[in-house]
């Protein structure tokens, strides 16, 4: 179900799967021996089942997880709740943890956070059924008050093109880093809304990590992402 990749003193849980358009196994073996030359023993699941393993769970410092939609079972989400609750991170990005089990209001609670949409290009500007219609130039910005959080210290607002997430969330979030959708004619909100593009979360003992920017490898190679999701990783990690 799963393989060790190396042996080491802290436990680091891979979970990938559900839609294949975020590339889920290529996006986690980027991080992956960033994991390993941080003291992580990697184990990694193409099964949601591992959540249910209360030993291994029980055991994980850390839960890295990109699996997009699908469905989690009340047995799954609770395991992987009460891994968190009882110290665990777990991390994620882009709709590989905003966007995963719209069945569950349990997980949905856990990650303080659901995808909504992403616009689209003007309808004038898109290729019809071209995934780069939802490729949108955009910025991402460091909070105030969050210049000295150790996941964004020392680093400054960045530009991406790529998919632009607008998220509902709640005010537990400790909000790192927004992105702001802009009012435009061709679509029905009449302001600009500013939505969190990085937050963190704590659930009793653990810590949850979340960066919205992740669409593809290409996106998490991006100097400034890559750098918020590793230190997001360590942060979060027991």
């Amino acid at each position: 179900m799963g393989h060790i990749i190396t042996r080491s003193t802290r436990i680091a849980v891979v979970t990938r799967g559900g839609w294949e358009g975020h590339s889920p196994g290529e996006a986690t073996d980027l991080f992956i021996p960033f994991l390993v030359r941080s003291g992580f023993d990697v184990q990694t699941f193409d099964t949601l089942e591992v959540y249910t393993d209360g030993d291994l769970m029980n055991a994980a410092d850390l839960v890295m997880q990109c699996w997009t939609m699908g469905e989690i079972t009340d047995e799954q989400a609770a395991g992987l709740t009460r891994s968190v609750v009882n110290g665990a991170g777990f991390a994620g990005w882009h709709g590989g943890i905003v966007d995963s089990f719209r069945n569950s209001a349990d997980y949905l609670h856990l990650t303080g956070g659901q995808f909504a949409t992403h616009p689209s290009k003007p309808e004038h500007a898109c290729v019809p059924d071209a995934q780069e219609n939802y490729f949108i130039p955009h910025r991402v910005q460091i909070a105030a008050g969050a210049a000295n959080h150790p996941i964004v210290a020392g680093l400054d607002d960045f530009d991406l093109v790529t998919e632009q997430y607008w998220v509902l969330t709640d005010s537990y979030n400790d909000i790192l880093a927004t992105t702001t959708h802009p009012s435009r004619a061709d679509q029905p909100w009449q302001e600009a809304v500013t939505c969190p593009a990085v937050w963190t979360r704590r659930w009793g003992a653990g810590r949850v990590f979340v960066a919205t920017p992740g669409h593809d490898p290409s996106v998490l190679k991006h100097p400034t992402v890559r750098t918020i999701v590793e230190r997001g990783l360590i942060w979060a990690s027991r």
